[in-house]
C-alpha cells in the first residue's frame, strides 16, 4: 500500500516526457517547432497545446525540415524539427542529408512506435536510426524516459558545437506518457568521446604567417566556416590589414563584401575568370573554413599544383580528405583569425600578383547579352533586385541555374546572407527555406529565387505566408525547363533534351493566389526593370513569375572533371 502511495505521488510531482520534452525545449531557448504531427507524437502536440512555443505547421513534412534550416542558416542557432514516426521522419531524411552536407545545426525529433513494438514492423514504423546513420553527427533512440532531459541536452551540444550538423532524436511513443523527474539545473555534463578542438597550435599560425611572408601569389579562400563560427568580423581586419586576393566558395558569399577590392569573386565550376585562374598559379593557399569540395577543386590532382597549402579546419576528417595539405589546422575559423591578427604584422612582397589579379577581374567579369529586343535575362533581373534591395535582403534560392546566377549577381554584403543548398543541391529547398529564414528575421528583406522546375516541388507551404504575416518575394524564373540539367545536355550530350523540358506548366499565378499570395508575371524585356521596382514596392508576400530565355547558359563554367584554369564561355558564349 505504501509503494502504491509513493508511486502515486511520484507521478503526481513529476513530468510527462511529452512535458518533459517541452519543458527542455524552453531551457534551450528554442523559439519555435517547424512541425507536422502524427499518431505517434500526439502526446507532445499536447503538451505543447498549452505552451508557448509555437509550432509551425507546414504543409509537408519536407518543408517543415528545409524551413528549418533556413532558420538556422540565417541565424546560426539550431532548427528545431517535430514530425511522426515512419512516412512523416522518412520524409524529413532528405532535409536531413542536406543539412549535413552543409553543417546546418538541426535538431530533429522524430515520433517512434512504443518500445514493445519496436522491430516488429508495426503500423508506421520505420527504422529511423539505421536510416539516418550516415547523415545525421548523431541520432538516438530513448528507451528511459529518464534518460530524455539528458538526451536533449546533449543532441543541442552537439548540433551547434565543433562542425555544426543534424542530431535526431528518435522518441517512442511510450516515452512520451512515462514519467520522470526534471533536473533542477539544466546543464551538460560532458561527453568524452566528444571533444571538439576550436583552438589553433601556435607552431601552426607561426606556420602560416611566414609562409605568407614569403608568398609572392597568395590567395586567401574563404568558406562557411567563417560565418558559422561568426568570424566576419575578423575575416576583413584579415583583409584590410594584408590585402590578399580572395576566392570564395558557394556558401562563403557574403563574409566579405562582393564590393571589397580584395575580392576577386567565387571560385570554382561557375566561377570568375580571375578566381579560378588565381586558384592554379598560387603559390600559397590558405583555406579557412572550406572543405574543398569537387565543384571548387573541380579536379584536385591539379588544383593549386604550385601552392603550399594551409587548410583551417574545424573537423579534422577534412584536412587532407581531397587536397594534400602542408599546414593543417585544426581549429575554429574564428579563433584561428583572432590568431593571425594577433601574430606580429609579416612584411609582404606580391604587388604585382595584386595587380595582376585585379587586372583579370575588370577585364574578364561575368557577361551577358544585355538589352536583348525580345528576351529577359535572368542576369539582368538579379542584377536589378540587387539595386532595388541595395544588397542587403536575405537571398534564398533553390537549386539549378538560377541558384548559380544568383550567386554571380547578387551583390553580396554581409555573412549567412545567402542561404542555398551547397553540397546536396536539393531541389525543393527553396521556397520552405525562405519561410525559415523570414521567420528568424520577420523584419529584414528575403527574396527567394526559384526555378520552375524547384517551385513545383514545395510550393504548397506558400500557404503559411498570410498565416504568419510573412513578407517574402519569390522571384519564379520560368524557363519552362530543368535549366542545369538542359545546359548540361546541350553542352556535352548532343542537344538530346531528354526530360528536361516542360511542354506543359500550370499557371503558376493562378497557383499563387489560390495560397491568396499576390502573384505578378512580368515578360517584358524593354521594361522589366520599372516592372520590377514596381513589384518590390507592394508591401506584402508576392510571387513574382519572370518569363526568361529558354536558352540561357550559366557561364563560365569548367567543365566536370576538368582544372580550374580550363573554363569554358568566359565571353558569355
Amino acid at each position: 500500500m505504501e509503494n502504491t502511495k509513493e508511486e502515486k505521488q511520484q507521478k503526481e510531482t513529476s513530468y510527462s516526457g511529452a512535458d518533459l520534452l517541452i519543458k527542455c525545449l524552453k531551457d534551450q531557448d528554442v523559439e519555435m517547432i517547424f512541425g507536422y504531427p502524427g499518431g505517434a507524437v500526439l502526446p507532445i502536440y499536447d503538451s505543447l497545446y498549452d505552451e508557448e512555443i509555437p509550432n509551425i505547421l507546414t504543409r509537408h513534412e519536407q518543408g517543415a525540415v528545409h524551413a528549418a534550416q533556413g532558420y538556422a542558416k540565417a541565424t546560426g542557432r539550431p532548427g528545431v524539427v517535430l514530425v511522426t514516426s515512419g512516412p512523416g521522419a522518412t520524409n524529413v531524411v532528405t532535409g536531413i542529408a542536406d543539412a549535413m552536407a552543409d553543417s546546418t545545426p538541426l535538431v530533429v525529433i522524430t515520433g517512434q512506435v512504443s518500445s514493445r513494438v519496436v522491430g516488429k514492423d508495426a503500423f508506421q514504423e520505420a527504422d529511423v536510426l539505421g536510416i539516418t546513420l550516415p547523415i545525421t553527427k548523431h541520432n538516438y533512440q530513448v528507451r528511459d524516459v529518464k534518460e530524455l532531459e539528458q538526451t536533449i541536452i546533449e543532441a543541442f551540444h552537439i548540433a551547434t558545437t565543433g562542425r555544426k550538423g543534424p542530431v535526431l532524436i528518435d522518441l517512442p511513443k511510450d516515452m512520451t506518457m512515462e514519467h520522470a523527474y526534471k533536473q533542477a539545473v539544466c546543464e551538460f555534463k560532458g561527453l568524452s568521446s566528444y571533444q571538439p578542438n576550436i583552438y589553433p597550435a601556435e607552431s601552426q599560425i607561426e606556420k602560416v604567417m611566414q609562409a605568407l611572408h614569403k608568398a609572392r601569389r597568395p590567395v586567401l579562400l574563404i568558406g562557411a566556416g567563417i560565418t558559422a563560427a561568426g568570424g566576419e568580423e575578423e575575416l576583413r581586419a584579415f583583409a584590410e590589414k594584408y590585402h590578399i586576393p580572395t576566392v570564395s566558395t558557394l556558401l562563403g558569399l557574403g563574409a566579405l563584401p562582393t564590393s571589397s577590392p580584395d575580392f576577386i569573386g567565387m571560385g570554382g565550376m561557375h566561377g570568375t575568370y580571375a578566381a579560378n585562374m588565381a586558384l592554379y598559379e598560387c603559390d600559397f593557399l590558405l583555406n579557412i573554413g572550406s572543405r574543398f569540395d569537387d565543384r571548387l577543386a573541380t579536379a584536385p590532382a591539379e588544383f593549386a599544383p604550385l601552392a603550399t597549402i594551409a587548410h583551417v579546419d574545424i573537423d579534422p576528417a577534412e584536412i587532407g580528405k581531397v587536397i594534400s595539405t602542408d599546414i593543417p589546422i585544426v581549429a575554429d575559423a574564428k579563433k584561428a583569425l583572432e590568431k593571425f591578427l594577433d601574430y606580429p604584422t609579416v612584411e609582404t612582397d606580391f604587388a604585382a600578383w595584386q595587380n595582376l589579379c585585379q587586372k583579370r577581374k575588370e577585364e574578364f567579369p561575368y557577361v551577358y547579352e544585355k538589352n536583348h529586343p525580345t528576351e529577359i535575362k535572368p542576369q539582368q533581373v538579379i542584377e536589378e533586385i540587387g539595386k532595388i534591395t541595395n544588397g542587403e535582403a536575405y537571398v534564398i534560392t533553390d537549386v539549378g541555374q538560377h541558384q548559380m546566377w544568383a550567386a554571380q549577381f547578387y551583390p553580396f554584403t554581409f555573412g549567412k546572407q545567402l542561404i542555398t543548398s551547397g553540397g546536396l543541391g536539393t531541389m525543393g529547398y527553396g521556397v520552405p527555406a525562405g519561410i525559415g529564414a523570414q521567420f528568424a528575421h520577420p523584419d529584414r528583406d528575403v527574396v527567394v529565387f526559384v526555378g520552375d522546375g524547384g517551385f513545383q516541388m514545395t510550393n504548397q507551404e506558400m500557404m503559411l505566408l498570410n498565416e504568419y504575416g510573412l513578407n517574402v518575394k519569390f522571384i519564379l524564373l520560368n524557363n519552362s525547363s530543368l535549366g542545369m540539367v538542359r545546359q548540361w545536355q546541350e553542352r556535352f550530350h548532343n542537344n538530346r533534351r531528354s526530360a528536361s523540358v516542360f511542354e506543359y506548366q500550370p499557371d503558376f499565378i493562378k497557383l499563387s493566389e489560390a495560397y491568396g499570395v499576390k502573384a505578378t508575371r512580368l515578360d517584358n524585356p524593354a521594361t522589366i526593370s520599372q516592372d520590377l521596382v514596381d513589384a518590390f514596392a507592394y508591401k506584402g508576400p508576392q510571387l513574382i513569375e519572370v518569363v526568361i530565355s529558354t536558352t540561357e547558359h550559366v557561364l563560365p563554367m569548367v567543365p566536370s572533371g576538368a582544372p580550374n584554369h580550363h573554363m569554358i564561355g568566359v565571353d558569355g558564349k
